[in-house]
């Protein structure tokens, strides 16, 4: 069977902090990536300073299956992650690997 929900799902990219806000980003981080890494599905998350760009943080996650990356949106939609880094610049690309 090759219908979508046998594909993973990866999500790559940055997120972008300002000075201002960065305090708050790095003492919430730790919680967000053990949190999602405990979620049934996740097969990898990643979130990381960028070594080229001050204040950007590199984002990497896989999940099993669509259900999965969806399940995490949902939690993470409401979640004080969520709150933390309202409105800061994202730029991901999400792609279904096999």
């Amino acid at each position: 069977m090759t219908n979508g929900t046998h594909k993973k799902i990866r999500l790559s990219g940055h997120m972008d902090v300002p000075p201002d806000r960065m305090d708050a980003v790095l003492s919430a981080v730790i919680d967000h990536i053990n949190l999602t890494r405990a979620e049934e599905g996740c097969l990898s998350f990643e979130v990381t300073p960028c070594p080229d760009v001050q204040g950007r943080f590199l984002v990497a996650e896989t999940f099993k299956n669509r259900a999965a990356f969806d399940h995490h949106q949902t939690r993470t939609s409401t979640s004080p992650w969520a709150k933390i880094t309202t409105g800061l610049p994202r730029d991901y690309k999400i792609t279904e690997v096999s």
